[in-house]
């Protein structure tokens, strides 16, 4: 089991992969369990700083996901610039891909072309058996949402 954590564009102009390194240390967490979560807008600037921090993260161990893919502006070119491990396809595409023809054909584009560059798929925001199935047809690798468990305490 992995513990993700969302990671905010302010966290990249600060000595991030030092931070992680300390927490993880601390934490006893061994770094293939932990996988950060960072969004098309942390990459808009794409400077030489940010994409060496995600190597640095990377060579940790760590895994590097692209949260909410698809809802950027120029989603593919981040798939050059950097190798993640995992797209999030946000929940915009999932919450109607059973009424909405083009939505499916989005997720199956995507879960096609993620499979192509050796690229894990989680599908955000699955709400029904329906969504379920039809997500899984499509390929994607991984799905959560509130099918499965709205968030819970720890104490849980």
């Amino acid at each position: 089991m992995r513990v993700a954590v969302n990671l905010s564009a302010a966290q990249f102009r600060t000595n991030l992969a030092e931070m992680v390194t300390s927490a993880l240390v601390t934490g006893g967490l061994p770094p293939t369990r932990l996988e950060l979560e960072v969004t098309e807008s942390v990459l808009l600037e794409e400077t030489e700083a940010t994409l060496r921090t995600l190597r640095q993260l990377r060579t940790l161990g760590v895994r590097i996901s692209l949260d909410d893919f698809g809802t950027g502006y120029s989603s593919l070119s981040y798939l050059r610039s950097f190798p993640f491990d995992k797209i999030k396809i946000d929940r915009s595409f999932v919450g109607e891909i059973t009424a909405d023809a083009h939505g499916a054909a989005i997720v199956q584009a995507i879960a096609n072309l993620a499979a192509s560059i050796g690229i894990e798929t989680t599908a955000e925001g699955v709400e029904t058996k329906e969504q379920l199935d039809l997500i899984r047809s499509k390929g994607c690798t991984e799905v959560q949402g509130f099918y499965f468990s709205p968030p819970r305490p720890v104490s849980e």
